[in-house]
């Protein structure tokens, strides 16, 4: 039985074989659209800063191509900044600006901000965020276990009075270094609790390690996330593609303000 199973399959094996499997299939894209790429973060204690870049095509060459004849406007209380391009590094944060202004926003929480960008080609870029305040840290602890690694542990107060969002981030020594820890979280599960956010037992003794609680917009909580998903699904196959989701309206980025509280302890 066997054999006359063997006989019947090989002569399908030998046609498989002998066909042509390969097909090459012109898949015809539509021209790709450029479109201005902002990001623009409004600080305590900082002056106005935003990057204004413009988006290019998936095949192009990496590249990051400046507008210098874009056009940024940020007004708060009726007063409306004009913010050059003026491209420079804060060596200190590490960070790549395109406009910038010597001057500083008093800002308290309520307060609405918005933001416009445009340039020659027309293209109009619009954004809004509404200050919110610090929610300040009421803990930094740490316990070592019996190899002398210690575990970090964060501990603030929800506020039950209102839908919160938070990002979170350990810098080690300095915040010119990576994170080593950075995520955002929402209080959907702990309205109103004190609540901890917890590390592996990652730190020796002498660490030095600044710890920031970002209390933040949905809309950047919605950015991040949505970049996170992203770069997950770069290069995995399995996994679904993801979109940024931007907080700006005719084009792509995000406009929002950064209230923190930190601390830099050292582990003893």
């Amino acid at each position: 039985m066997k054999a006359v199973f063997y006989t019947l399959l090989l002569p399908l094996l030998f046609l498989l074989v002998a066909c042509d499997l390969e097909q090459e299939v012109e898949v015809k894209l539509p021209p790709h659209d450029s479109q201005l790429v902002v990001e623009c973060y409004l600080e305590p204690g900082k002056n106005l800063r935003a990057v204004v870049l413009e988006s290019v095509s998936y095949f192009n060459e990496p590249d990051l191509p400046l507008v210098p004849d874009a056009e940024v406007f940020i007004t708060h209380q009726g007063k409306t900044i004009k913010l050059p391009f003026s491209p420079y590094q804060d060596q200190k944060a590490g960070k790549y600006f395109t406009h910038r202004r010597n001057e500083q926003l008093n800002l308290s929480p309520g307060d609405v901000v918005t933001l416009e960008v445009r340039d020659r080609k027309g293209r109009h870029v619009t954004g809004t965020t509404t200050i919110v305040g610090p929610v300040p840290i009421e803990a930094v602890e740490w316990k070592f276990n019996d190899k002398e690694k210690a575990y970090l542990l964060t501990s603030f107060q929800d506020d039950p009075n209102a839908e919160n969002f938070y990002r979170y981030m350990v810098h080690r020594d300095s915040l010119t270094n990576d994170s080593e820890r950075d995520f955002v979280s929402s209080d959907r599960l702990t309205n109103g609790k004190r609540v901890s956010y917890g590390s592996a037992y990652d730190y020796e003794r002498g660490d030095t390690l600044v710890v920031s609680l970002f209390h933040i917009e949905k809309q950047y909580y919605d950015f991040l996330s949505s970049v996170s998903d992203a770069r997950n699904a770069n290069g995995n196959p399995f996994a679904q593609p993801s979109r940024i989701v931007s907080s700006v309206q005719g084009g792509i980025g995000i406009f929002t303000n950064l209230s923190y509280d930190r601390k830099t302890v050292i582990i003893d």
